[in-house]
């Protein structure tokens, strides 16, 4: 019975790669007309920063993000010469022009050490160390009800990338203390991303940080770093002077990591260069959770309004074709298991989603803060 349910999860937690039907359903849902307005939809124009400056000194671990308008969404990969983690991202597009204010936003990715002090504070438990409960899971054995989380379970050998429930499975005891299962611990690991967040943990965290969740525009307009129309946070050159710049999947997905970059699996935060505006890890490592929740046709409307979008905070509700009826929100960045065999997303514009009572041990958070309104004279 669990190994169903298991596999349901694993769909769920990865829908970010779901196949050609959903992209199908998705087609169907797009306006058939071009969206009017004083750019056409799909270019890229430059970002126009905020000339304010940061208003106060930085909080700690955070950078000063300039806001301003920008062009929000991924190039067409008809256009690139290396499509193929590409080809299930239509819900970045049209590229269409946003516009945001100026905020605070961490550095890194939130760490273990940072999530430990905010349970040590507080008492939180996660989702994932809380039993099910029968009334969400009326089919399962009262034995099959236990704490777990989705890990990333390599197979032994090759393997068709048609089907990823043969790389996740769902895992008892597996927690943000226990990323791997319950024999596995982040002792050690105190400056690794925090891994095993549902949205629900994630801004829990936040608020007792004094902070919030990004919004998916103030997310992308911090990664590109001023930058407009690149393919990733430092430029279109994915290996500048032969350099890794982010921690992805090397070698064969998704049974060997040659760990060509240094690392084999999630690495602890700011290993890579900060992209202009100071932020680490905004490609790969770990997917972030923003505030949005996810639609395929989102951008579509914006585009079609004709209009500069001012710091958009999403659809007011959930569609996913694919899974009508299960709420996700917005996942951003891509992780150490992304590679242009499947899944390239840690190209600045293209989008992920979740499951929002889903983690796994690819994703984390970063958070934000807005800037206080200057008192009355």
């Amino acid at each position: 019975m669990k190994g169903s349910w298991i596999s349901l999860v694993a769909a769920v937690v990865v829908a970010m790669v779901a196949g050609i039907a959903g992209f199908l359903v998705y087609q169907s849902m797009r306006p058939a007309s071009s969206a009017p307005g004083p750019s056409r939809p799909g270019d890229f124009f430059p970002t126009v920063e905020n000339g304010n400056a940061p208003p106060a000194p930085a909080p700690e671990g955070m950078v000063w993000i300039p806001g301003g308008e920008f062009s929000m969404g991924a190039r067409d990969p008809l256009e690139m010469t290396d499509a193929v983690g590409m080809q299930a991202t239509t819900d970045s597009r049209p590229v269409h022009r946003v516009a945001v204010d100026g905020f605070w936003m961490d550095a890194t990715e939130v760490t273990n050490e940072q999530f430990a002090g905010f349970v040590d504070a507080t008492g939180y438990v996660t989702v994932a160390e809380r039993a099910l409960r029968p009334e969400d899971f009326p089919t399962l054995a009262p034995e099959d009800l236990v704490p777990g989380s989705v890990v990333f379970s390599p197979p032994g050998h090759a393997v068709p990338l048609t089907d990823h429930f043969q790389w996740w499975a769902f895992v008892d005891g597996a927690d943000w203390r226990h990323p791997l299962g319950p024999q596995s611990s982040i002792e050690g690991k105190e400056r690794f991303p925090v891994l095993h967040v549902a949205y629900e943990d994630a801004e829990a965290y936040a608020k007792w940080a004094g902070k919030r969740l990004p919004t998916e525009a103030e997310w992308e307009f911090a990664a590109r770093g001023g930058l407009s129309g690149k393919l990733f946070p430092w430029g279109d050159d994915f290996m500048p002077d032969a350099r890794w710049m982010a921690n992805i999947h090397q070698g064969q997905f998704p049974h060997h990591d040659s760990a060509a970059d240094a690392h084999a699996g999630i690495a602890p935060v700011a290993q890579f260069p900060p992209n202009g505006y100071g932020l680490h890890d905004v490609g790969g490592n770990a997917w972030e959770w923003v505030s949005d929740w996810y639609r395929p046709d989102y951008y579509d409307q914006l585009a079609f309004s004709g209009t500069v979008a001012y710091n958009p905070t999403g659809p007011a509700e959930s569609f996913d074709p694919v899974e009508p009826g299960v709420p996700k929100r917005v996942h951003r960045g891509g992780s150490f298991l992304c590679t242009d065999q499947y899944c390239s997303r840690y190209m600045v514009g293209t989008r992920g989603k979740g499951e929002i009572t889903t983690g796994t041990n690819h994703l984390g958070l970063r958070c934000v803060k807005s800037v206080e309104p200057a008192p009355a004279s």
